[in-house]
């Protein structure tokens, strides 16, 4: 059974009579229904809050990082471990092929239902995860594969454990390592960004976010009991962040927003994965026709770009 959010409800109902439609085999009114759901989903979909696409981005039914590569990886293996400590389920490491072209997959797992949420600890990494994900993209790098990281956690786990096994540091590590990997890094936002525990499969040389995904330094809920103390101005804090790909693109911190349909990418997981495929296909080939040095070099500059302030400027836009 499909989830229905609580603004989706008119577009609920809508499918319920189409799928009535549908079984008593009544094209007149089928064709009708389908023309009233697309006059709807454009209706809501085109008018959603900040805290509405929130709501999207951690909608039960959306594609998980696990979904992507099942549509998009063929001859899929998986790495598993750090070589350290143990396995993180909430970090999956595949390598296989999209089309023909070798590649590296890293995504975050969140988990369906009370087991697998558990297991993957509700896509929140540990610091094992963090250096499963570094392990497996030097391994990338040493046999010459892209990588796509696909981006889903409210942020890395900050339980006793992984403190003292060090979560800042692994993460630092990454973001650290990641400037200097000499094959092309692609991450898109596939759902939520959380905080460091994304910024750590974040760094590369682009960033692209799915168009119902949101990327911030702390989830709306822990800013508004930050500031207000008070979690019911969630839908306020939510608006503050910044957190939707338009902001973030305005304000030059992503490189690139990818259509999802526009009824969500929990509606048509398959179309979603194709426009992730295409993406990381198009900015691999251009990526290519650059030098290793080349590379790094505009990898650098893009990374350093980003919260750069000049006083000079700040004073002008004061006057």
């Amino acid at each position: 059974m499909a989830t229905y959010l609580e603004f989706e409800k008119k577009i609920e109902q809508i499918q319920q009579d189409i799928d009535s439609a549908r079984a008593k085999n009544d094209e007149y009114a089928l064709e009708s229904f389908e023309k009233d759901l697309d006059k709807e989903v454009s209706k809501t979909m085109k008018s959603l809050s900040d805290y509405q696409k929130l709501q999207l981005a951690r909608h039960p039914d959306r594609p998980y990082a696990l979904d992507y590569i099942r549509f998009i990886l063929d001859d899929a293996y998986e790495i598993h471990g750090d070589r350290a400590f143990r396995d993180d389920p909430a970090i999956l490491c595949y390598m296989g092929y999209i089309d023909g072209q070798k590649t590296m997959i890293i995504g975050e797992q969140k988990g369906r239902g009370t087991k697998h949420k558990l297991k993957r600890n509700f896509g929140m990494p540990n610091p094992e995860g963090y250096r499963k994900a570094l392990r497996a993209v030097k391994l990338a790098e040493k046999f010459n594969i892209p990588v796509l990281m696909l981006i889903d956690t409210p942020g890395a786990y900050p339980g006793l454990g992984a403190e003292e096994r060090g979560q800042s540091e692994a993460i630092a590590k990454n973001l650290f390592e990641f400037t200097n990997i000499k094959v092309p890094m692609i991450s898109v936002v596939i759902g939520e960004g959380g905080s460091g525990g994304a910024l750590a499969i974040g760094v590369g040389d682009r960033l692209a976010m799915m168009r119902y995904s949101v990327f911030a330094v702390i989830s709306p809920e822990g800013c508004a009991a930050i500031l207000w103390n008070d979690p019911k101005k969630v839908e306020q804090a939510a608006k503050a962040l910044k957190i939707t790909p338009d902001s973030l693109l305005e304000h030059g911190l992503v490189d690139a927003i990818l259509d999802e349909p526009l009824i969500g990418a929990h509606r048509d997981k398959k179309v979603s994965a194709e426009v992730v495929k295409k993406y990381f296909l198009e900015n691999v080939a251009q990526l290519k026709e650059l030098s290793v040095e080349e590379m790094l070099d505009k990898r650098y500059e893009h990374l350093t770009s980003v919260g750069a302030f000049s006083e000079e400027e700040d004073s002008e836009q004061q006057q």
